[in-house]
């Protein structure tokens, strides 16, 4: 086996590290240089014909990028629903780097298979749903949205006669999903990837906060005839609305005594997390009686990117959906193998670095980081509500939506565009924009560990100076 210094190339990784980590105080918190900028810049533009030494790759390559890079880190990033990262969780990222343990089989990956399981265990636990149900760590939301709803997908097809596993769902009858007006766009793209097509959606309305309608909810489900899927919202990406979790099972129950061929699905991506919390923990009352459940460990849990978690509480249906066998592969022994949780048959160990996050939080510290990063949102509501020019037009757990206002307290939606360009062009924070109920708006989400009280200042003194360095809400 071929000698191998790791120990300079690895120093100069750890030192640019320390550097980008100490540095988010004194750089702005969106990317200072966009990707055209950064192309142009491109240390080679042909591929070279001969290498450099790996420490100077390091070098080449932060020296390139790291103008481009968005403070993440920084209690400051509010664009996107997106933690920081735990000093735990990363420090284990970086040792499952360095173990390249391909976790997929426990026969010949068990020792990180075991820290999953048990992440998994504990991630069940903390928002109470069933203790039996299959957890899997694929790459985010969107993946473990498409892995729910290809269990869902098959299991109200099996209850027609149809397995799909074998017949394909060109075999059964045409699958209805019920869905919000305002689900997040992931679900459209999970239906598209699962054949079912964006016309089998139906869609709901919703409240002025964003959530799901309940009595249009039931009425649908008293009106589609034939295998179903109900998606309900726990955070609505935009104001944080959750659905009604009571209202939505009660009337898939009821549905479910005169057919079987029903599947309630919860796209939990950030606020299925309330529920380890104390405060909002009431908002997801019920949600446990569902069939699956999405969220995400790299938003609210802080872990590094990318982890999504899958939870079908038929693991069974779940194996059979994504799972896979051959007779090179290795038999399932008494812990379950990843490969029957998640659609990846090579795939790093994102679980270890949930389980790091996890061990140094504790119950109460991950209680304590959700409630106060709802805490936060709270506190910047009232903040920027009291700027005169500013308007909220919603706020739930950890999200956040303003726009500005004119002098009579009308939405300006040319005002709020230009005081979005304003406040990320200053630096000190960084927003996002979005359209919410057909009008352009800002929205802030508190996801990252690290936002404080005087951040929650910071962001009230640059949308301050925004609105009146504008000229915003003056009459006339």
């Amino acid at each position: 086996m071929k000698a191998v210094d790791y120990d300079t190339t690895l120093a100069a990784a750890a030192r640019r590290s320390r550097e980008w980590l100490s540095s988010y105080e004194q750089r702005p918190v969106g990317p200072p240089v966009d990707a055209e900028t950064l192309w142009s810049r491109r240390p080679s533009t042909e591929v070279p014909e001969q290498g450099l030494p790996a420490e100077s790759v390091v070098d080449e390559l932060g020296n390139w990028i790291e103008p481009g890079l968005s403070a993440l880190g920084s209690g400051r990033y509010l664009a996107l629903v997106t933690g920081g990262v735990l000093p735990a969780a990363l420090a284990a990222d970086w040792l499952v780097s360095a173990w390249d343990q391909n976790t997929t089989f426990a026969q010949h990956a068990p020792a990180t298979v075991v820290v999953e399981h048990l992440a998994g265990r504990w991630i069940l636990d903390l928002l109470g749903l069933p203790p039996d149900a299959a957890v899997g760590f694929p790459t985010g939301a969107q993946t473990a949205n498409t892995i729910c709803l290809a269990a869902a997908r098959n299991a109200v097809l099996s209850a027609h006669g149809v397995e799909v596993e074998q017949e394909g769902i060109a075999a059964g009858p045409p699958i209805t999903v019920i869905g919000s007006a305002e689900q997040h766009v992931s679900i459209d793209r999970s239906v598209r990837l699962l054949g079912l097509g964006t016309n089998a959606v139906r869609l709901v309305p919703t409240g002025h906060d964003g959530s799901m309608d309940p009595e249009a909810c039931r009425q649908a489900l008293n009106e589609v005839t034939g295998p179903v899927i109900v998606c309900s919202q726990a955070g609505n990406v935009n104001g944080g609305a959750i659905d009604p979790m009571l209202d939505i099972g009660a009337a898939v129950a009821e549905r479910r005594t005169r057919e079987p061929d029903i599947w309630w699905h919860v796209d939990g991506a950030f606020g299925l997390w309330v529920r380890a919390g104390r405060r909002a923990r009431h908002l997801l009352d019920g949600v446990e009686q569902a069939d699956s459940w999405t969220t995400d460990a790299h938003k609210w849990l802080n872990t590094p990117y990318d982890c999504g978690i899958a939870i079908v509480g038929q693991r069974e249906r779940l194996a059979r959906a994504v799972g896979v066998r051959a007779s090179y592969l290795p038999a399932e022994g008494q812990i379950g193998d990843p490969i029957d949780t998640v659609t990846e048959f090579s795939r790093r160990a994102r679980g270890v670095p949930v389980w790091a996050a996890l061990r140094s939080l504790g119950r109460a510290g991950v209680a304590a980081l959700v409630d106060d990063a709802c805490q936060r949102a709270e506190e910047l509501a009232k903040a920027l509500g009291a700027v005169e020019g500013l308007a909220v037009r919603g706020q739930q757990i950890n999200q956040l939506v303003v726009e500005a206002v004119d002098g009579s307290g009308q939405p300006d939606e040319v005002g709020t565009r230009e005081l979005l360009s304003w406040v990320v062009a200053d630096g000190r924070c960084y927003p996002s924009a979005t359209v919410w109920q057909g009008r352009a708006s800002i929205r802030l989400s508190v996801s990252n560990w690290r936002t404080d009280a005087a951040d929650v200042a910071v962001v009230h003194d640059v949308f301050s100076d925004a609105v009146r360095d504008l000229g915003l809400g003056r009459a006339g």
